[in-house]
């Protein structure tokens, strides 16, 4: 367990560092967007991009290629808001203009009750890994593999720091992500070849009113979904970005740091969002050029033999094991990366709600290692009841979709009151409001299909 020594959340004159210049020495400092993509290139790429390509064919690509790019200025506000105040995320919500209900804030309160919602979601990521492993070796029932899933993850977690959780993310998403090019490249080769002119169709910006609810699911969880914006804001702090900089002060010195150590930050979210779009797009067209042609659309528990498809089209029968091999490490890289991330997060909203002291080192480790077991067990549970992975996914892209609209007032009001010491460029503002437009818009758009 880290030490109030080495604790990140801990920031003094003495955690100062000064951020490297040059770049091969900057890229020693990455690693919160490892993290993200480990959780992002997961159930939303290999499930609900894959079934919306399924269904939509290449109409939706421009959804998809939205979700990637269009969340990425938000993502950076709150990492940017991390370095510059050295606040947890739901220490800073809970400054956020509105009424309280005890310590907590209501968008406190909202964000604990959709990120519960969520767990759905988190249920049907496991339940996905269950299935491959199901597949691999039959020998365990689908309820031994589930109890051996949930106490495995949770027993990577609950002890786990930093530095051990960035690097096995690291590891889980290379492994899945070589394959998934290599598919999408051997499809020319194949009878479900696409031309670029399939690709155009994939940004005539219209989508029947089918498609919608899978669609608006999709955006909600691929690319930088809701929830893993606000984790931005823990790995950005544990990396040690906000202690580097240092307590904030009006002076010359600290502002240079502070915008060293953005500048750091902005190349590690670049380098996530490369990752993960190439990633997604892939997922997207090898389910539109093989799965919608088939007319095979994942469903049930028959999903990730559904999905095999994808490879075993463009790779042969032979690769399938290999397939499962590597869809395992895409959905248990999500889940590994999402419990870490929710052990956090709902650490520190226990803290903002008054019942425990997140920033005492040894009752929030304390609880974290609680919390790494109830949730994998509770996630169990919810895959073994509903026993649906692709509904269970997109519900809880539905719920991400509506927690977006939360992360954009969080994010206006930390631009524009909280870090406005440190002042953005020209390009980061268009990119800022183009991403807050493009969130609002879609999600807007889809209300109307839904409803009306």
């Amino acid at each position: 367990m880290m030490t109030l020594k080495t604790d990140p959340y801990i920031i003094s004159d003495i955690t100062i560092k000064e951020p490297p210049t040059a770049f091969f020495r900057q890229l020693a400092f990455l690693g919160p967007g490892f993290i993200l993509s480990a959780s992002i290139v997961g159930s939303g790429e290999l499930i609900a991009t894959t079934v919306l390509g399924a269904k939509a064919g290449f109409a939706a690509l421009w959804i998809i290629l939205i979700s990637c790019l269009a969340k990425v200025a938000v993502q950076l506000e709150f990492g940017k808001h991390a370095i510059l105040t050295g606040e947890t995320a739901m220490q800073a919500f809970n400054k956020l203009p509105g009424m309280k209900l005890g310590k907590g804030r209501w968008i406190v309160w909202v964000i604990f009750l959709l990120a519960t919602l969520k767990i759905v979601q988190i249920g049907g990521i496991l339940g996905g890994t269950v299935i491959v492993l199901n597949m691999l070796y039959s020998g365990f029932s689908i309820f031994t593999w589930t109890i051996i899933t949930a106490l495995f993850v949770a027993g990577l977690i609950f002890n786990g720091q930093y530095g051990w959780i960035e690097k096995l993310s690291l590891l889980m998403i290379a492994m899945f992500t070589i394959l998934t090019i290599t598919s999408l490249v051997s499809l020319r080769y194949t009878i479900y070849s696409f031309s670029f002119s399939d690709i155009i169709d994939g940004f005539r910006f219209h989508l029947s009113g089918e498609i919608v609810g899978i669609a608006i699911g999709a955006f909600g969880i691929t690319g930088v979904a809701s929830d893993e914006i606000i984790a931005y804001n823990y790995w950005c702090n544990e990396k040690g970005y906000a202690s580097y900089t240092g307590p904030r002060k009006e002076t010359p010195e600290w502002k240079s740091r502070a915008k060293g150590w953005i500048n750091i930050m902005y190349l590690d979210a670049l380098v996530a969002m490369i990752i993960y779009t190439l990633v997604t797009v892939a997922f997207y067209l090898l389910g539109a050029a093989v799965l919608h042609n088939r007319s095979e659309i994942p469903q049930g528990n028959e999903v990730i033999e559904t999905i095999a498809l994808i490879y075993t089209q463009s790779l042969g029968p032979g690769v399938k094991n290999v397939y499962l091999i590597g869809a395992f490490f895409v959905l248990f890289s999500s889940l590994f990366a999402s419990l870490a991330a929710w052990t956090r997060l709902f650490t520190d909203i226990f803290g903002q709600m008054g019942w425990i002291n997140f920033f005492n080192v040894i009752q929030r480790n304390k609880v974290i290692a609680v919390l790494a077991w109830i949730f994998p067990l509770t996630w169990a549970a919810a895959y073994l009841f509903i026993d649906s992975p692709v509904l269970m996914v997109l519900s809880g892209g539905v719920v991400g979709s509506f927690m977006l609209f939360i992360v954009i007032f969080a994010a206006l009001h930390f631009k524009y009151t909280r870090t406005t010491l440190v002042k953005s460029g020209l390009l980061y503002n268009i990119a800022f409001w183009i991403s807050i437009i493009s969130i609002f818009g879609v999600g807007v758009y889809g209300v109307v299909k839904v409803f009306f």
